[in-house]
This record gives structure tokens, C-alpha cells and sequence, in this order.
């Protein structure tokens, strides 16, 4: 190749990175970010869902992780297994900076089982939201490793393992008092658009 030619294709490649680089820097302009923060261990655990889709749970919702969404309103829900959700709406404004703060308070309708079968997790990946009888009860590592697990009344129940850009794992289990059951499996990737998480 001659001299002149190398010449033109490496100022080729650098004006296409100039305006990819520019075009990153204008998209971040326009997005809002969302910044959780949890007062304690059950809020960062806790799941966070936007205008209805599971996005993961707060701790980990930052860093390459972080909520960037477009300008506008948006409904902001935060679950825990035992706790009141907490929703709140917000008003996005174009490369404005939010931080949500987040306090979960006890539901006291909600009557823990005094006799349990134990349900030990280990799905990939685990940040996976889990929900049983389509109520979440946290994520995958909550219950997974050495002296976790999933405690649950004995008798039938839906287990639903769930994560945005993956296929939903969904079984049934019919569990007797002190019984141990292990649910192990990679989800897959889903080919498209995330399918719809449980409410």
C-alpha cells in the first residue's frame, strides 16, 4: 500500500473515532442518571424495578452497572421478601445526576413459617432476581454458598428466577417440613428483548 494511502486511512480512522467519541459524549449529555443509596444490608439487597422491568438489585447498580434513562417521568420500585414496597416517581432531566435514597420498612402483615423446607440455589448468574409464588424475595447469591438458603412453608410453591437479557427459569416445587431441595442451572441468553418479569 502506498505511503499516501496508509496516510489517508489512519486520518479516516481517526476522524471516525473523533465523531463515535463525540456521539458517546452527546448521548451521555442527553441521559439522566439514577443513583441508589441503601441505608442498610436489607436495602442493598433490596431489587430495583423502572417502569416495570427488574433492573437488579441496589448495591450492584453502579459503576459500568449505573441507571442512565432518557429524560421524562419514570416509576421507581424498590422490593424486598418481608418489606413494604417502596415506588416513587421521578422526573429525569437531560445529564442531571439524581441519588435516590432508599429506606425499606417492615410489612407486618407478612407471618414468617415457623416450620420450613430449605430451597439452596446455585444459578448462574447469580444476580438473578428470585421470587416465589411470584413475590421477590431477593437474588440469587442471597441464597447460594455455604450456610445460605431459601427458607420456605412447607407445600407447593413457584419459583421464578429471573434476569433482564436472559430467559426466565420457572418450576414448581412440593416441599415436606425440613426437606432440602437444590435448584442448579446456568440461564440462558435470550435472543432479544428481555421477556417480562414477574410483578
Amino acid at each position: 500500500m502506498p505511503r499516501s494511502m496508509q496516510l489517508l486511512s489512519g486520518v479516516l480512522v481517526l476522524c471516525f473515532l473523533a465523531v463515535f467519541a463525540t456521539n458517546l459524549h452527546g448521548q451521555n449529555e442527553v441521559l439522566g442518571e439514577i443513583e441508589f443509596v441503601g441505608a442498610s444490608g436489607v436495602e442493598k439487597t433490596s431489587g430495583v424495578w423502572i417502569d416495570g422491568q427488574y433492573v437488579g438489585y441496589l448495591q450492584e447498580l453502579k459503576g459500568s452497572k449505573k441507571i442512565l434513562l432518557l429524560p421524562g417521568e419514570h416509576e421507581i420500585v424498590v422490593r424486598q421478601g418481608g418489606y413494604k414496597d417502596s415506588a416513587q416517581k421521578v422526573i429525569v432531566q437531560p445529564g442531571e445526576k439524581q441519588v435516590l435514597r432508599v429506606a425499606m420498612e417492615k410489612d407486618p402483615r407478612i407471618q414468617l413459617p415457623t416450620v420450613t423446607a430449605e430451597v439452596k440455589l446455585s444459578v448462574n448468574p447469580d444476580r438473578a432476581a428470585v421470587f416465589v409464588d411470584d413475590v421477590f424475595i431477593g437474588h440469587v447469591a442471597e441464597f447460594s454458598g455455604v450456610g445460605r438458603a431459601l427458607l420456605v412453608a412447607p407445600g407447593k410453591h413457584k419459583i421464578t428466577i429471573s434476569l433482564p437479557g436472559y430467559q426466565s427459569l420457572e418450576t414448581e416445587i412440593n416441599l415436606v417440613a425440613n426437606q432440602k431441595f437444590k435448584i442448579k442451572t446456568d440461564l440462558i441468553k435470550s435472543g432479544g428483548v428481555p421477556q417480562a418479569n414477574p410483578p
